[in-house]
């Protein structure tokens, strides 16, 4: 075979002089004619640590499988994964973010190191997926992605979303210890990534729509056949692809982040798929901002009614249809870019030319002359609290402006503390500093404060404010990502309690009612307070790391 097509491996295997990597090689299966094939790459995230993979390694050898079937040669690998989920609310969550930029570096160094012409990367959980689309954009070699796939329902239509507001219940006397552990005990039935429209399946279905996976790779549960089949056929695209010498850069235009923004939007997708949007297109060189989510969410209407604002689970969009025959709605209505290239070889226009419509009488996905919201429910705001920009999650059903009173605290920990003891109460805007890229460090979700306020009841009375992250699973009337973070001096962290804050997802401002000259005198006097010295990879990761209005990454161009 041409070395056209082996670029990488060429220079790994051939020659006399590279006669002991070819022992090397043979030791793992290598035969004589393996070292003629392009080698791809495939990238397990495969662990025991999370539902989310727990699978994953089944999809792999799929995979394998796929390339070995078309004519390259297949080469596994792992990586890591860390659980949001299982350290959401404490001080492992700090790892979460960063272990996007862990992953990405190893992928990146086990397919440069390892001279892989192509790349198959499995992702399940929040971080790794974005993490295996910022590789691939680094290394830029014929690349697919594939979605571990969706979690079966559990009991009574629950997920993990309904564990944590089970907590918040519980703490009202409102369920019994025994009703506590009866959730906990069967809301997660399997594997596969959390049940609702929460950030895997944002992330997948953007993903989707960017181009970078199969057609329905987002819309799969994690243990059917159809799944087992999208991995097997994503092993023979990514051959395909090196036969065509078609990239990642070329498929991940501008164009192309438009259609996964569009589909986020639709779908009443995760607040992270900006935050890892925005470093995905950093990584692909692509010029993306707060200000195109905002300019495409005026123009977007959201559509689906999934979970966590809205009724459905991911599992019964997936029994209509998925979300190709959205895409194909979307793209009649001018609302997507169909010339963009996709990892089929096709457009997205030809891989959408014989998609199916939805059932007649689903209620899933409503049509655009009755939307659940008109625009985005995701609202870039600007003002005197976040100078360069904030993101809300702002479904309506919250209305669209809140004026309240601060009650300010420094960390998660003790946020969620008062709200246990009964110390937040209607009219409240709580918020959370110290917790952003650089000051927790690692920008940890805030799902455990957010369900024990959805589960107090009152979800639709107080605002919630953080220059942290949230879930995908929260809602309510929040607003993260705060920027500048109060650790660098923000204007959040000169806050004080009984401070009237007023937010208006409307003209999209978040401000706090006090004087310029107020504000400046408190910037003055404050003081950065102090955070243990971290070492290791958050010490790291602190010294690197950007702001969250540019994606929180850890790399330059």
């Amino acid at each position: 075979m041409s070395k056209d097509k082996r670029k990488y491996s060429s220079k790994i295997v051939d020659g006399l002089e590279q006669a002991p990597s070819r022992a090397m090689l043979r030791a793992v299966g290598f035969e004589d004619e393996d070292f003629k094939k392009p080698q791809v790459g495939i990238a397990s995230t495969w662990s025991m640590v999370t539902p989310c993979n727990m699978h994953i390694d089944k999809l792999a050898n799929s995979a394998v499988k796929g390339v070995n079937e078309s004519g390259s040669k297949a080469v596994i690998f792992n990586t890591i994964t860390v659980s949001d989920g299982i350290s959401m609310g404490t001080q492992g969550m700090r790892f979460s973010l960063v272990s996007r930029e862990v992953i990405a570096d190893s992928i990146e160094t086990v397919v440069s190191g390892q001279g892989f012409d192509g790349l198959v990367t499995l992702g399940g959980c929040d971080k790794n997926m974005p993490a295996c689309l910022m590789a691939m954009a680094r290394l830029n070699r014929p690349s697919v992605f594939v979605y571990g796939g969706s979690i079966k329902p559990g009991k009574g239509r629950t997920d993990v979303i309904s564990v944590f507001e089970a907590v918040g219940k519980h703490s009202e006397g409102q369920i019994s210890d025994i009703e506590l552990l009866d959730i906990e005990s069967s809301a997660i039935p399997g594997p596969g990534s959390c049940g609702g429209m929460y950030t895997a399946n944002t992330m997948a279905s953007a993903i989707e729509a960017m181009g970078m996976s199969l057609p329905n790779s987002s819309a799969q549960e994690a243990t059917s056949k159809t799944k087992l089949l999208d991995s097997l056929e994503a092993g023979k695209a990514v051959s395909n692809l090196i036969n065509l010498d078609l990239k990642p850069r070329d498929i991940m235009t501008k164009e192309a982040f438009e259609n996964a923004i569009s589909m986020v939007i639709a779908l009443g997708g995760s607040t992270n798929a900006v935050l890892h949007l925005i470093a995905i297109a950093h990584e692909a060189k692509v010029d993306l901002s707060l200000d195109d989510f905002e300019r495409l969410g005026k123009r977007t209407p959201v559509l689906a009614d999934l979970k966590p604002s809205g009724n459905y689970l991911m599992s019964e969009l997936i029994e209509i249809g998925g979300i190709v025959p959205l895409m194909r709605k979307m793209l009649e209505k001018g609302l997507l870019h169909g010339n963009q290239m996709t990892v089929t070889g096709k457009t997205l226009e030809e891989n959408l030319s014989d998609a199916k419509h939805y059932p007649e009488g689903q209620e899933i996905i409503k049509e655009f002359d009755n939307p659940i919201k008109e625009d985005s429910h995701l609202r870039i705001l600007y003002g005197n609290l976040a100078p360069e920009g904030a993101v809300a999650k702002i479904s309506g059903k919250e209305g669209l402006t809140f004026e309240g009173k601060a009650r300010v605290f420094d960390s998660e920990e003790t946020a969620m503390e008062g709200i246990m003891k009964g110390k937040i109460n209607e009219g409240d805007v709580l918020i959370i500093r110290y917790e952003g890229p650089k000051g927790g460090p690692g920008m940890r979700e805030m799902l455990g404060p957010t369900s024990a306020i959805m589960g107090k009841g009152l979800g639709d009375k107080v605002a919630f404010l953080t220059d942290g992250r949230f879930s995908g699973g929260t809602h309510g009337f929040v607003v993260g990502h705060i920027s500048p973070e109060a650790y660098e001096g923000g204007p959040l962290a000169i806050v004080q309690d009984g401070d009237s804050i007023n937010i208006d997802a409307s003209s999209n401002q978040i401000n706090i009612s006090i004087s310029d000259k107020e504000i400046k005198e408190r910037k003055d006097s404050w003081v950065r307070p102090k955070k243990d010295q971290e070492t290791g990879v958050l010490g790291k990761y602190r010294s690197l790391v950007t702001s969250a209005s540019q994606g929180a990454v850890t790399t330059e161009n």
